[in-house]
């Protein structure tokens, strides 16, 4: 398996993007401390638009503070039962601050996205009871298949924390749209990520495309899921979800490279496949977060 990094563009205009997705000829990208959903053409990807996702006062550096920030990391395209085609988003779960989620839908024969915000504060309870102990609630990622949805819980530090739960869409979609009281049932499942200078990388994040589950991990140089810590590289690669197996499987993923062959130091933050290549051979596009305010998107080619 190799991750080749084919080029670099700088997103100006968009901070501390965490999650990506690609519908038709748009990528969609959110950043943890903005309040909007921004729209960029796929093939240059430059800013086209921006959907307002809530509204504040306190994006006047153009970036929320730490402590104010709702920190969505989770962005996927899905398909409801009912049919309906849409963006959900999510923040992490780390504090009561970050339990909120937004559906972004964009009606035909109208230029404005209609959003609704979601309360996730159910939906995540019923997540915390299967993390390890002492391990808080950090999403990362979800990806969502027609029948499930996946989200992915990144614990710095810490290999035993990295987790996939795994909830049925429909029911799941019912419960966090307030259409059932019924909590959706849970299942979690623990993975051993590979390492960088003996730091475990967590789950950044995820996608599913054509029946394949793509992720992305980071390493970190910290124990503290909120304080960033020294990035020390990324991975990419494809993760099978198996109804039985080993309780903790090992997942193979290629650490992301330069054209040159040197290890990439940049903080991958969430993936969309953009094309097939060839058989086992994809070009991706991944975003990064310097910690700081600024976003890149990187264009991969990863074969396996």
């Amino acid at each position: 398996m190799q991750a080749t990094i084919r080029r670099q563009l700088e997103l100006p205009g968009l901070p501390s993007a965490s999650g990506i997705e690609i519908l038709g000829s748009t990528a969609y990208i959110i950043g943890d401390d903005s309040p909007f959903l921004y729209c960029l053409d796929l093939q240059h990807l430059a800013i086209t638009d921006r959907v307002t996702l809530f509204e504040t006062a306190d994006f006047g550096t153009g970036r929320l503070p730490k402590v104010l920030k709702p920190d969505l990391e989770c962005l996927t395209a899905l398909t409801t039962p009912a049919g309906e085609t849409g963006l959900l988003m999510g923040g992490s779960g780390a504090t009561p601050a970050r339990e909120t989620g937004y559906w972004v839908t964009f009606p035909v024969g109208s230029r404005v996205a209609a959003v609704r915000a979601l309360n996730l504060s159910g939906l995540y309870a019923a997540l915390r009871p299967h993390l390890p102990a002492g391990v808080g609630l950090n999403l990362e990622a979800v990806a969502a298949s027609g029948t499930e949805l996946l989200l992915f819980q990144r614990t710095v530090g810490a290999a035993s924390g990295n987790l996939v739960y795994r909830l049925p869409l429909a029911a799941t979609w019912a419960f966090v749209t307030s259409h059932s009281t019924a909590v959706p049932a849970v299942r979690a499942q623990h993975f051993e990520l590979p390492t960088i200078e003996g730091r475990p990388a967590g789950f950044s994040g995820a996608t599913i495309f054509q029946n394949t589950l793509f992720i992305t991990a980071s390493v970190e140089d910290t124990l503290d899921a909120v304080a960033d810590g020294a990035v020390l590289g990324s991975f990419v690669g494809v993760l099978e979800l198996t109804a039985s197996g080993p309780d903790t499987p090992v997942v193979t993923l290629a650490q992301l490279v330069l054209p040159d062959g040197q290890p990439y130091r940049g903080k991958v933050e969430s993936v969309a496949v953009q094309r097939t290549l060839g058989a086992g051979r994809w070009e991706l596009v991944l975003v990064t977060d310097d910690d700081n305010g600024g976003s890149t998107a990187v264009i991969v080619e990863l074969t396996v």
